[in-house]
This record gives structure tokens, sequence and C-alpha cells, in this order.
């Protein structure tokens, strides 16, 4: 794997993750860093000092005098919050964590350009801070034995951003609202937002600490719209790594666009079209649609192995097409049974938003589940907070999604009761803050 030296003294790599270097984040705060006191807790522990009374003193001066014991692995791998190389936002191609918030504002009334500007500083300011593992000033102590477990934090805006900042001149015809699907039942009220955070981590106090730091570092500038809480299955799980499972028991996500795509970028990001004009703000940007989606469990768990399989395309045990092959096996979507029928049904799930069913078009896919205790009926409130990336909206979620709206076999097991477009700018410029070219252009 190719690396580049991080700004922490680690190596990243191509994915952004790092791993720390020996010696403590350098911090301005006086509390201690979060990787510092795990790591003298480690070294104490394993060393057998802290018995009794005399443990406090021992572990005071080995905060104080000590080099930190290396942290796991897992709790050890950062992002970065800016990488210079590839411009866009952390959360995007990073791999799924294990937990995950999502979470959208509305800015206060009488807040507009100058306060979104203030906040979206601080945010930044804040959210690097979080993601290289170091302990911002005010800190809650949520997250103090922790390292920075592979966090990230995205930032994006609404469609009514541009409304309440005065920069509708600014705004891209992307962020047009997303048409009417039939099998909308959406909820407005966890809908869309001016502003938009996801976060990302493999460790869920880190990615509370994330979540309850920025929502206090909104103040009177925002006030919180919606919040949803999501996970996904942990790093480390399964004897290799492996594309996730939904909570419909199927691998999900395998049909990707793959960085090492020749046309990754020109999919998933914004490109040149950008021009030099109003939108150039969102060159090296994305487009995110986030969607609640309610899966019917109960309905789908009664359907024998046979039928699930026949609505998404694949078999259940290995993700693999129906056609054969393993997970990775290209579906031949013209092949035909004994019956004379398609082996992959015709209103298969995995056929109808294959690429290949819609002239090339893709988006990343990169959700987490959810589970929010159990409906009225018994049911579990479950299932997939949807989030997908893609350089233009119009020609790959809208199109997509009218054709599954038509004929997929699984619309049925399926409820979407929220949703939303956001548009993410790249990452912020060394100094800078996200979406400062738009807000200062």
């Amino acid at each position: 794997m190719t690396t580049t030296a991080s700004s922490s003294g680690g190596t990243s790599g191509a994915d952004g993750r790092t791993d720390s270097g020996s010696g403590p984040e350098p911090t301005e705060t006086l509390e201690l860093s979060r990787r510092r006191l795990l790591g003298t807790v480690g070294a104490a522990g394993a060393a057998g000092l802290v018995v009794g009374a005399a443990g406090g003193a021992i572990g005071v001066a080995a905060a104080q005098d000590d080099p930190p014991a290396a942290l796991s692995s897992l709790g050890s791998a950062s992002v970065a919050f800016r990488d210079e190389r590839a411009k866009q936002q952390a959360g995007i191609t990073t791999p799924l964590q294990a937990r995950g918030h999502l979470v959208a504002f509305d800015l206060a009334p009488g807040a507009g350009r100058k306060e979104a500007a203030a906040l979206l500083r601080r945010w930044s300011r804040t959210a690097e801070e979080l993601m290289a593992g170091r302990t911002p000033a005010a800190d809650t102590g949520v997250a103090l034995d922790a390292g920075p477990s592979s966090l990230t934090v995205t930032f994006g805006f609404g469609r009514t951003f541009f409304d309440r900042t005065g920069l509708t001149a600014h705004r891209p015809v992307q962020l047009e609202p997303l048409p009417d699907f039939s099998s909308d039942e959406l909820d407005a009220g966890r809908s869309n937002g001016d502003l938009w955070i996801q976060i990302g981590s493999d460790d869920a106090l880190v990615a509370f600490h994330a979540l309850r730091a920025l929502q206090k570092e909104a103040g009177s500038t925002a006030r919180l719209r919606w919040q949803m809480n999501g996970f996904n299955r942990t790093p480390g799980a399964t004897a290799s790594p492996m594309t996730a499972r939904n909570l419909m028991g199927q691998v999900d996500g395998t049909n990707n666009p793959k960085p090492a795509d020749p046309d990754f970028d020109e999919r998933i990001f914004v490109g040149r079209d950008a021009g030099s004009g109003p939108y150039a703000w969102m060159r090296g940007g994305s487009y995110a649609v986030v969607r609640r989606i309610r899966m019917l469990l109960d309905d789908w768990e009664k359907q024998p192995l046979s039928k699930q399989e026949k609505v998404i395309g694949r078999r259940k045990a290995d993700g693999a097409p129906l056609t054969g092959g393993d997970e990775h096996t290209t579906m031949d979507l013209d092949k035909n049974g004994p019956d004379g029928l398609p082996v992959i049904p015709a209103d298969a799930h995995a056929r109808i938003a294959a690429p290949e069913s819609n002239q090339g078009a893709a988006m990343l896919r990169r959700p987490f589940s959810f589970h929010d205790g159990f409906r009225d009926d018994g049911a579990p409130d479950a299932g997939l907070l949807f989030v997908c990336w893609q350089a233009d909206p119009l020609r790959s979620f809208i199109p997509i999604q009218r054709k599954l709206d038509r004929g997929d076999a699984l619309s049925p097991f399926l409820r979407h009761e929220a949703s939303g477009l956001f548009a993410v700018p790249p990452a912020a410029v060394a100094g800078g803050y996200v979406g400062q070219p738009l807000l200062e252009g």
C-alpha cells in the first residue's frame, strides 16, 4: 500500500487512515490527550503498578513523565481532516466505520452568512482536533481514554442554506429538490436541513463525543433539525475484510464503484464542469443523498431463501450473482434458465440498480444500519441509513431510484421515511474551514 507522511508523525494509507506515531499529539489544552491517557493506563496495568491507594499517585506520575504505550491498531487509526492530494473531505471514500451519526441543523432566525462562516470555522477546527485524537478545549471527557478510532466528520449544505445566507446565485442546479417517489412516506421533520454532518468512527464513544462537541459548538447559530444513529460491523469481526451485510442479511455494496476504476473520480466528484463562476466552490466536492429506509423485517424473514435471493438477484451466503461465480463475478444479465426465464429476474434489485441497466450511471453507497427500538405492533424500527455519493444526482441517484420505484421486487419490503440532498464541498485548505470559498468568495 502506498503511504504518505501524516501530520502526526505516522503514515497514512491510500484510504486516508493513519497509524499514530509513538509520541503524543501536541495540544494547547491542559487536559491529557486521549491517546496519552490510554497509553498511561495501558502501561500501568501491564506492569501491575496500580494497586490500592498507591495507584493514584503512580498513575499521575506516569501520566506526567512516561511516554504513552501504543494503542491497539483499532484505536490508533486516524483519518486526515484534509488530504492535500485527494482534496475531498474524509468520510466519502473512507472505509465504513462501525458507528455513525447523521445530523442536520437549521440556521437560527437572524443568522446569516457571517454567522454561518463563523460556525463552519468553529466546526472545522473542532473536527480537525478530534480526528487527530486531540482533546479540544472545554471538552466533556467522554472519549479521554480513546484514540481517534478512524473518526471522520463530513460537512454539507442543503438547498435552504443558500436562501438563509443570501447565496442563491451560488446554489447548483444539482440541489433541486428530489422528485416524489411512490414508495416515499417521508417525515418532513426528519428530512433535509440547512447544514448536514456525517460522523463515523470505529468506537461508539468517540463517535458520540464528536456529535456532542459539534452540537455544543452550534451554540445559538444553528438549531438541531434531526439526528439519526447507525452502525456497521466492527473491523476485525470477520476472519478477513469483506463487504458489509445489511439487516436483511444480504451482502450490501458489492457493485460499488472502486477508487481504482478509471472513471471513479468522474462519477463521484464534481470536476471541471463546475467552471470558474458561481459554482467553482464545489469543484472536487460531491453530492450526498441521505435516506432513512425502514426494512419490513418481519415480512422479509417469512420469505424462503429462494425467494429472497430472486428478489435481490444474488446468493445470500456469499453475495455472488445467481448466474454463478463469486461475489465479484460480473452478473450475466442475458443468461436464461431451463424454463427460458432470466436467471436473474427482470425485477431483481441487483439487475435494476446495476450500471449496465442504467447507461453506466453509478453512485458510491456508504450506508449505516439502524435499529431504533420496536414499533407499536412489535415490528423492529430498523433498516438502512442510506447514504450515497455522486458527482451529479440528476444523472445518478434520481434516474436509478425512478427505475427502482417502477418495478423493484425489493420495494414491498421497504419504506422510505426520510430524505435529504446535500452539497458537500471539498476539504478545507490548510488554515481554512470547510465551505470557505463559498462563504467568503
